[in-house]
């Protein structure tokens, strides 16, 4: 069986059913392929994000946050709660019903946009005018596809360590941290990044004794320092995460009593770890492996990523490649804008994307956003800036609603007064952060956010103090 189309896009995760979608609404003839399986055998679209990622990270850590509320934090809102049971099978069950919905979601998209699905994985076999694409499924060819202009979307997998077998068992990646059937008594993390802390606080609000072994010697280096100095404070201090930074790994062994991890600690000590679980969450990598990019020349890097330019284009005429598998911070909504993005420059269209404005979370409670640039990176490059923070326990809104920690950090440029960076610590920072996002869109200085007039009470209000604030003139500090 052979198929021609204007546009295909190779992958269906949140950049490549984005990108087909877009394409198909500005005319173009549009397939996606896609081959996932979930536990249940069946194909299922929405790519790692939807299936083993974002998604169900978020629905598990939604259901810890309400064991957590109402074991510890109802008790001051004059609220007694006892004999709380917790079951997992059923918290696992709502996680993979929200997951089946929104599959069954891209399914019916797809079909009112007309784009064909077409299941197995894809791969190059040559190129010129048209490209040809070979489907399998199961190792098996099913189908050919022929087009004009391909769109690589095929995302990314977790990143295994040398001599560390992950069975999602007891060893797990992302996969099968999601999927534990129980609560383990002792949980082992490596690696205290976004995933590591995300799956660690899930388990920890549970009831699991947590420690997260960390290589570097700094404890999220990417954020900005106030932000870092007020996470470990939380995270260690009074949720207790067991956080060790600049460890070794020297070896995992696996027994019949649970996991062994023994490593080398910061001052250079042999040390071991015992645990029932271990959670491997050391980073991503590309998944171009299989993706048949010798056969027609396409650049791919020594590390796995497809080599693009600022448009997202491949050294191929009529290929591009989103998401994952290209530069810049590997983020769903990131790897979605590029999808649209590139849809409508195949359609004649100029669109931009501007990659300083891209905001970053972290799901964890309280949750950490950031955008553009910190405090640190700012003098870093020679650049002088003044900041601003406001407190939430300051602000009416969050002690009503028992959120009063956390704060907004506002980075402005000293001259100018443009917005550089927003960083904001709360249980609500995600949605925060999109105020700052979109004034950084716009070239907004922190005197605009600090005249807009922000409802009252509302947590809001946290922002336009921290933008008041970088001009010293907070009104409720």
């Amino acid at each position: 069986m052979s198929q021609s189309f204007d546009v295909v896009v190779i992958g269906a995760g949140p950049g490549g059913y984005i990108a087909a979608i877009r394409a198909a609404q500005l005319g173009f003839s549009t397939a996606c392929i896609e081959g996932w399986r979930n536990p249940k055998g069946e194909m299922a679209l929405g790519g790692t994000c939807l299936n083993v990622g974002c998604i169900p990270s978020k629905a598990l850590l939604q259901s810890s946050e309400n064991v957590e509320q109402v074991e510890h934090k109802f008790a001051d809102h004059g609220i007694s709660v006892s004999g709380v049971k917790v079951d997992i099978a059923k918290m696992q069950a709502r996680k993979d019903g929200i997951v089946g919905k929104m599959t069954k979601g891209i399914e019916f998209l797809f079909k009112k946009n007309k784009v064909t699905w077409v299941k197995g994985f894809g791969k190059f076999v040559s190129g010129g005018d048209t490209y040809t694409i070979e489907v399998t499924d199961a190792g098996k060819v099913v189908d050919t596809i022929t087009a004009k202009h391909v769109i690589i979307a095929t995302g990314s997998k977790a990143r295994h360590l040398p001599g560390i077998a992950v069975d999602n068992v007891n060893i797990c990646d992302n996969e099968g941290a999601l999927a534990l059937p129980a609560v383990p008594k002792r949980l082992g993390v490596i690696g205290a990044g976004v995933i590591g802390l995300e799956l660690g606080s899930v388990w920890r609000r549970l009831g699991t004794e947590v420690t997260i072994l960390e290589a570097m010697p700094s404890f999220l280096a990417v954020t900005d320092e106030a932000i870092q100095k007020e996470a470990w404070k939380v995270f260690t201090k009074e949720q207790g995460l067991n956080i060790k930074l600049g460890v070794k790994i020297d070896k995992v062994t696996t027994k019949k009593t649970g996991i062994t991890i023994d490593y080398t600690d910061d001052k250079g000590l042999a040390q071991k770890l015992d645990c029932d679980k271990l959670i491997v969450s050391v980073g991503r990598v590309p998944n171009t492996d299989g993706l048949g990019a010798s056969n027609v020349g396409l650049k791919v890097s020594e590390r796995g990523f497809i080599e693009v330019d600022d448009h997202c284009a491949t050294n191929l005429p009529n290929v591009y490649a989103i998401g994952d598998v290209v530069r810049g911070p590997m983020l769903a909504h990131k790897a979605e804008d590029e999808g649209v993005a590139v849809a409508e420059r195949i359609a004649g269209q100029q669109p931009h994307i501007d990659f300083n404005t891209i905001p970053w979370i972290i799901y964890t409670s309280p949750e950490i956003a950031w955008v553009g640039k910190s405090e640190q990176q700012c003098k870093a490059e020679g650049i002088a800036v003044k900041t601003g923070s406001f407190p939430f326990m300051a602000n009416g809104r969050a002690l009503g609603q028992g959120e009063a920690g956390g704060f907004v950090k506002i980075v402005a440029d000293a001259n100018t007064d443009r917005i550089l960076g927003g960083h904001v610590i709360h249980a609500h920072a995600s949605e925060l952060i999109q105020e700052l996002v979109t004034a950084m869109e716009f070239k907004a200085a922190s005197e605009d956010i600090a005249r807009i007039v922000h409802g009252h009470p509302t947590l809001s209000e946290a922002v336009k103090e921290a933008a008041l604030a970088v001009d010293k003139r907070t009104l409720n500090m």
